[in-house]
């Protein structure tokens, strides 16, 4: 038997499972595939965005995309929490107590909104929210169950979750109102003057018995 013969064999990788040396890169590759799909998502939209057109922007194989995000809806959520951040916002939205939370979500509602690196993915998932379930399931998931749930529960009032959905429902359709159709004057308004009209409807919607 010759020495090649003798040769231990590679391992062959499973469906959809990435080489040993692609898994183990790390964050890093993560957040490269992350900000690729931010890219892709808000340039093309959901449905003509492709987990293989994020792997090419991202300079990565598609099986590292599944291995590390799963399926395209997990991506998805993904690509749009990187603008969000809910996990980095709620503290700040309810350290300071319940006095002056509406004036502090309407703020950073907005300030995310007008920068243009945010907003632009943001667009995408308003348009596609629109038509598509899974897009609207994200939204449903980031901006009510993981922010505006979480402030309101914490504040400890009756009803919450309905609370949650009123104050979602007044800044998204600002969001939709300024943004995406671009109703005038309400598209070039100053933030400042949204802020000051906004924060006491939000602040009643989550604080008053």
């Amino acid at each position: 038997m010759t020495a090649a013969a003798d040769a231990p064999k590679p391992r062959r990788r499973g469906p959809g499972r990435p080489r040993q040396d692609e898994a183990d890169e790390g964050p890093g590759t993560q957040e490269r595939i992350r900000l690729a799909a931010r890219e892709v998502f808000a340039e093309r939209g959901y449905d003509k965005t492709s987990v293989r057109g994020i792997a090419k922007v991202a300079g990565v194989d598609p099986a590292l995309v599944h291995h590390y995000f799963g399926s395209k809806d997990d991506l998805f959520a993904a690509a749009i929490e990187v603008s969000i951040e809910p996990a980095l916002v709620v503290p700040a939205i309810i350290g300071e107590g319940p006095d002056g939370i509406g004036e502090r979500l309407a703020r950073y509602f907005l300030g995310v909104w007008e920068n243009p690196v945010t907003r632009v993915p943001l667009l995408a998932v308003i348009r596609s929210a629109l038509t598509h379930e899974a897009a609207a399931k994200v939204l449903r998931q980031l901006v009510l169950r993981r922010l505006l749930e979480r402030v309101a529960a914490d504040l400890d009032v009756p009803d919450p979750t309905f609370r949650a959905e009123l104050a979602a429902s007044h800044m998204v359709g600002i969001a939709i109102l300024r943004y995406v159709v671009q109703v005038e004057p309400l598209a070039s308004a100053d933030p400042e003057k949204i802020v000051a009209l906004v924060a006491p409807t939000l602040q009643r919607y989550l604080t008053e018995e």
